[in-house]
């Protein structure tokens, strides 16, 4: 059986504890933090635990997550190591999707193993986090032992560990805030249309979201390169000019130029290039292009 402390008692470093407390192979140690009237919660929902409002009484144990704010992580590493609590050759890492495991560096001189694990998932509810977890991917990175005992802590939470490239974490989040925030944005910016369009409210859902998950769907089923459609991939310069003439504002008009760009490329050699020459006069905002349209 491992051991595990937690440093945090927010709701991921609550959920990940009480996953590890679940899973009978895991022994959860220490909660600690600052305000113990929070700590005695999180406790309380982990199921386990000392409350621990002073490091330097930390126990020293196998891993000790940071489950703070990315802003604290840094902080939070040097505090930790200014304790020496955490002895030479355990695990200290933290859950954030964009800093890198580089943020604990103060501990390494400790001999401490240093790394990072993001769980693709949402902590917006501990409880139904706990419920849903099983099969989530968590993205690892950091030094290779730490990794490799790493990865062996997530699939007891239940987790499906992968490994991020080095110094990759700031791409796989960038991924992951386009395939979430961005597509949140661009729902937005179709909406919006469509009302422009008079479609009523109450068909927006039905007539945006089965549209939206099916190409999802073909985009993650056969590849983007075999689910495009549309008037780009058509070479159709025309339509494309009557989209950019309704856009309402500077603002979308540079968001369906930007997202153009980044389809004529996905259309590849499907394209022919008279076409994707006018296409590109298009996206690149030439006044001339739009009024011969």
């Amino acid at each position: 059986m491992v051991a595990l402390s937690v440093i945090g008692a927010g709701r991921v470093g609550r959920s990940l504890a009480r996953l590890a407390h679940l899973s009978g192979a895991c022994r959860v140690v220490d909660v600690a933090g600052r305000s113990e009237a929070s700590l005695a919660m999180a406790r309380d929902f982990i199921g386990a635990g000392r409350v621990v409002a002073d490091w330097r009484a930390l126990a020293p144990v196998d891993f000790y997550l940071l489950a703070v704010p990315d802003a604290a992580i840094a902080d939070c590493a040097r505090a930790l190591a200014n304790t020496g609590a955490a002895p030479a050759g355990s695990v200290v890492f933290h859950a954030s999707g964009a800093c890198e495991a580089s943020l604990l560096a103060p501990l390494a001189e400790q001999g401490v193993l240093l790394a990072s694990l993001h769980p693709a998932f949402s902590f917006a509810d501990p409880e139904r986090a706990v419920a849903g977890f099983a099969g989530t991917l968590c993205a690892v990175e950091g030094d290779e032992l730490a990794c490799a005992r790493l990865e062996e802590l997530a699939r007891l939470l239940g987790g499906r560990p992968f490994r991020l490239a080095p110094g990759g974490k700031a791409a796989y989040h960038a991924g992951l805030s386009v395939a979430s925030n961005y597509l949140v944005a661009l729902t937005a910016m179709a909406e919006g249309l469509e009302r422009q369009a008079g479609v009523p409210a109450e068909l927006l859902g039905d007539l945006l979201g089965g549209l939206m998950r099916q190409t999802l769907d073909n985009a993650l089923a056969l590849g983007p390169y075999q689910a495009l459609t549309g008037p780009i991939l058509r070479g159709d310069a025309e339509t494309v000019a009557s989209h950019l003439a309704v856009l309402p504002d500077a603002a979308a008009r540079a968001a369906y130029r930007a997202m153009g760009w980044q389809t004529l490329a996905l259309a590849g050699d499907r394209l022919a290039e008279p076409a994707r020459q006018r296409l590109r006069a298009l996206l690149a905002g030439s006044s001339s292009a739009e009024r011969e349209s």
